[in-house]
């Protein structure tokens, strides 16, 4: 009698499959080494920072660029603290680091695109500091410039890689926080028969 209470539908099956997602998926933010590349985003951000100071305190720049570059680096260093911080795995810490390694790429794309254009500047901002009519000053000036463009080229390395690394943290971020649908694990479930009475 108590066969015949049981619906046939409302049995379970014996093996079902299902795909979950991957509860050890947080582990793969450690693989970028978020510690190494954090630290490097900081010191990086810092040599920057203090370069771009000692060329505004020579006068050889634009006020405005170096103001958007220190504000660029500050934004890096904020990105890389918080990819130190979220070694703890700690979902909205992750999310966090997500957003500023996103605004760091493009603080470091707008240092690049100034870097740049220092490099290839032809007009000597010394000239404002001489008279055009000497010569040594000319001189002197230009040979200025032209050492100050290896060093703004230094700029343009720095800036590259800083835009590499943010690239790459943003992406392990959002492979743990989940941004696009990641790999599920199949999971099997076998379940044993009832009991035969």
């Amino acid at each position: 009698m108590a066969d015949a209470a049981v619906p046939l539908g409302a049995e379970a099956p014996l093996v079902a499959v299902t795909f979950q997602r991957n509860p050890h998926q947080k582990n793969k933010y450690l693989e970028s080494e978020p510690k190494a590349l954090g630290v490097t985003q900081i010191v990086l951000s810092v040599f920057h920072i203090i370069s771009v100071l000692t060329i505004s305190i020579n006068e050889l720049s634009m006020l405005f660029e170096d103001i958007t570059q220190t504000i660029g680096s500050v934004f890096v260093i904020i990105a890389g603290s918080l990819a130190i911080a979220s070694q703890s795995l700690h979902l909205p810490t992750l999310k966090a680091c997500l957003g500023m390694q996103v605004v760091a790429c493009g603080a470091s794309v707008v240092n690049l695109f100034f870097s740049v254009g220092k490099v290839s500047d032809h007009y000597p901002y010394c000239f404002v500091h001489f008279s055009l009519n000497e010569t040594d000053y000319d001189h002197i000036c230009y040979a200025v410039m032209a050492s100050t463009r290896h060093f703004y080229a230094e700029w343009i390395l720095i800036q590259t890689v800083l835009i590499a690394m943010s690239a790459t943290l943003a992406a392990y971020c959002c492979k743990v926080v989940g941004c696009s649908a990641g790999p599920r694990m199949p999971v099997i479930t076998v379940q044993a028969p009832p009991p035969q009475q």
